[in-house]
């Protein structure tokens, strides 16, 4: 039996489930949230996402357009970007039946989902870890969940997510130190999806290959289970020359509950599957077209997100 939707309370008292979805520059973050309805669209999970008013709507809209028609990446966030959406699914309750005990009962629920896209430059390490942005600690106060973006491929080029997960960290720990809202052993009281961005890049395709950490789906498709994702960044940042990497890791364990932090290996647009014969080429897999010569990157073949549902799907159930 299912009933009509209902909306599921929310823990901070906003309206909605907060998540903001936090990371340095460039690490995938617009892209991964205009591939959220493409990704629930094509799992088998019996959840949606709509928009909660016309500006919602419309940026589902526009975002599908440009990643499934157009083939091309969205404009990387300039201001923090509040997006308020709705996951609409069946969840299964046990519920009291009369004299005889309890039943299980489907039951369609509607979560309000606020989610927050920040500009990676809200913290700069180049200003000795200042955090720019005053808009980023204050969502991450408000938020009960956070979507933390790490590029592995941006990290070997640049090296500064630990300097700007850092002072993030250090800011947001201080405010709600002196708000009391730290937990009582003095973590950050949040749930936190650490989304490691970009799998289908080759160098991290090819690592979890070389690590066997990586299973395949009826087309071929891979991806890393995520039983085996914290152990497989944790071997991922051991292939860093420098040890930051591998702090990041430490800072975001020590200053949450460790039971609260869920690693999720991504990837927004997915491998590329041939359409003749719906089967993704272990030896030509890669989605992503670089730019060169005038032209912007685009998309090779269909968007088939990897990962991309199940860190916010946990995130706005936790």
């Amino acid at each position: 039996m299912i009933v009509a939707p209902r909306t599921v309370p929310f823990a901070d008292g906003n309206g909605g489930r907060r998540i903001t979805v936090w990371g340095a520059p460039s690490t995938g973050k617009t892209t991964f949230l205009a591939a959220l309805k493409v990704a629930l669209d094509r799992q088998n999970e019996p959840w949606r996402v709509i928009g909660a008013d016309e500006a919602a709507a419309e940026a589902l809209t526009r975002f599908e357009r440009v990643l499934v028609e157009d083939r091309v990446f969205p404009e990387a966030t300039q201001r923090p970007e509040l997006y308020r959406w709705e996951l609409i699914g069946t969840v299964r309750r046990r519920l009291p039946w009369r004299w005889l005990g309890y039943k299980m009962r489907d039951e369609t629920v509607a979560i309000p989902l606020e989610l927050v896209d920040t500009p990676g430059e809200s913290a700069d390490p180049v200003t000795s870890g200042q955090v720019r942005s005053q808009a980023l600690v204050e969502n991450i106060e408000r938020s009960r969940g956070i979507a933390f973006f790490f590029d592995t491929a941006r990290e070997l080029e640049n090296g500064d997510a630990f300097e700007h997960a850092n002072a993030v960290i250090h800011v947001v720990s201080q405010r709600m130190r002196d708000r009391g809202r730290l937990m009582p052993d003095g973590r950050l009281p949040h749930n936190v999806a650490v989304c490691i961005a970009k799998f289908d890049e080759l160098r991290m395709a090819e690592t979890a290959r070389r690590f066997r950490m990586i299973d395949y789906d009826e087309r071929g498709v891979p991806r890393v289970p995520d039983s085996e994702a914290r152990e497989f960044v944790v071997r991922l940042c051991g292939q860093f020359p420098s040890r930051d990497p591998e702090l990041i890791l430490s800072k975001l364990e020590r200053a949450f509950h460790p039971d609260r932090v869920r690693y999720f290996v991504t990837s927004a647009i997915g491998f590329y599957v041939d359409p003749r014969t719906d089967r993704c080429d272990p030896e030509d897999f890669q989605n992503h077209l670089p730019a060169q010569a005038g032209r912007p990157p685009q998309i090779r073949g269909d968007v088939i997100p990897v990962n991309v549902a199940e860190p916010i799907l946990w995130l706005a159930q936790a």
